[in-house]
């Protein structure tokens, strides 16, 4: 669960964008960390990296002190569990879906993470509750429950590495903030990964990483940031305004 990014430069070979720019940083095992910036800034690059959907132009990545390029691909990636933004679900019941990552859970496995997920009286609404099928032939979930079943995919899985990019845009900020404290008692000992737009994701992570241009602006807790001008406490005073109008 231990992650470190040492002089990591990433340059994308179709477009040339030099995605990120000499980024260094360590992440204890079971530590939560949250990435923001902007649209751009290379956030969700970092994910990619971790995941080994692409490998470094420079630099290296160690996961548990060892070159992620040393370790057994299909072993990293099983020790993984990562909600894209845009959820990918399949034409299937919506308990199957949920058990795409541990397809011999049992049914009160499937209901917990359902519940931590915030999604569970959701799917209770629905006639045919957990067998209701997705996709083509059957319903059609919002964006924010989409999301969510993603998010109880992830943490049925039960793996060492959480990687959850923007995963919480979809739902409004109470509900957000209830995944979030049911996600930090179920992955407690787990290291996580949270890419947001919003403050409100960092504020309980033991450190914040605010990116810009692909290097690292600030680093920090979110007391530390919000104490010292910057980017982060100019976000944090925005989204603040912005909740109580």
């Amino acid at each position: 669960g231990k992650i470190e990014f040492r002089n990591v430069s990433f340059t994308y070979d179709d477009t040339n964008i030099n995605a990120l720019k000499n980024v260094s940083f360590t992440i204890k095992k079971g530590d939560t960390v949250a990435i923001l910036g902007k649209t751009g800034s290379g956030k969700s690059t970092i994910l990619d990296l971790i995941a080994r959907l692409y490998d470094v132009t420079d630099g290296e990545i160690l996961v548990d002190d060892v070159p992620i390029k040393k370790l057994n691909l299909k072993n990293l990636r099983e020790s993984i569990g990562a909600v894209p933004q845009d959820a990918f679900l399949f034409s299937d019941t919506i308990k199957e879906n949920i058990k795409f990552g541990k397809e011999n859970a049992a049914e009160e496995e499937v209901i917990k993470v359902a519940k931590n997920a915030v999604v569970h009286e959701n799917i209770m609404g629905f006639s045919k509750q957990y067998e209701t099928v997705l996709g083509e032939r059957g319903i059609t979930l919002s964006g924010g429950q989409k999301q969510r079943v993603s998010i109880a995919r992830a943490l049925l899985k039960d793996p060492e590495i959480y990687l959850f990019d923007d995963c919480l845009s979809a739902v409004d900020t109470e509900t957000e903030e209830e995944i979030l404290n049911n996600l930090e008692k179920a992955s407690s000992n787990r290291t996580t990964l949270i890419v947001s737009h919003r403050v409100s994701s960092a504020k309980n992570a033991d450190k914040v990483l605010v990116l810009e241009d692909g290097k690292i602006l600030q680093e920090g807790t979110h007391d530390e940031l919000n104490s010292s001008e910057g980017y982060y406490k100019e976000l944090y005073f925005n989204q603040l305004s912005d909740k109580e109008n």
